[in-house]
């Protein structure tokens, strides 16, 4: 009786160290080389190839910022307060991103839906900054098709606004997932990957706003 006993043990012993090496395994699955996880390497791979395209998009218009076929270039309707204030509400954002990743790895999770709905609302507020200045922009007879420096302007400035927008759609679906208690400090990592896009898109727009808008066209 001793002896089976003894080797049920064993055999016992056995499987839950294989079962411990499985997972063990199955955590270094999900790590690289370079210490980060799969999915937040993905995310870093992804923006680094959208530095490429806002570079094309930033060069194209410094190209053709002067080239008004007559017509009046975005550069002479530029509301530089508007604008200014704009994105102070963007950057603030930032900020909000910030402190619902802590809330969440804190494990506060009212706290964390509230910071991201706030990130949430002001990517909506500049996006309707945005939508104000292209109105203003086409009262003023400057249009998508205007001159080659609008259709270049236009390109620009809407690709990132549609980037802002796939953002906050990102944002409301982590709100979301926390509502029906999805989001923990568990995992923690996907508010952290998002606000990595978040931060991306804050800086393309800091950048944007420097070149395109403070410094003049010669």
């Amino acid at each position: 009786m001793s002896a089976e006993t003894a080797t049920a043990g064993s055999v016992t012993t056995s499987t839950v160290d294989a079962d411990n090496h499985g997972e063990d395994h199955g955590h270094a699955s999900h790590a690289t080389s370079t210490g980060l996880s799969n999915t937040k390497l993905a995310m870093w791979v992804f923006l680094g190839s959208e530095c490429l395209l806002f570079g094309g998009l930033i060069s194209t218009y410094l190209l053709y910022s002067t080239r008004g076929n007559g017509r009046t270039l975005p550069a002479d309707v530029f509301d530089i307060p508007f604008t200014s204030v704009s994105s102070f509400v963007l950057l603030m954002s930032s900020l909000t991103m910030v402190l619902a990743l802590s809330a969440v790895n804190r494990g506060e999770a009212e706290a964390g839906r509230a910071w991201l709905l706030a990130t949430a609302l002001l990517g909506a507020v500049f996006l309707g900054g945005q939508v104000y200045e292209f109105t203003a922009f086409v009262r003023e007879g400057v249009g998508f098709t205007t001159s080659p420096a609008s259709s270049a302007f236009f390109t620009l400035t809407g690709f990132h606004g549609v980037h802002v927008a796939i953002g906050i759609v990102m944002l409301m679906s982590l709100f979301i997932r926390s509502v029906n208690g999805n989001l923990n400090q568990r995992n923690s990592e996907t508010v952290e990957i998002v606000g990595l896009y978040w931060h991306f898109v804050d800086i393309v727009w800091i950048f944007i706003f420097t070149v395109i808008y403070l410094i003049p066209v010669n």
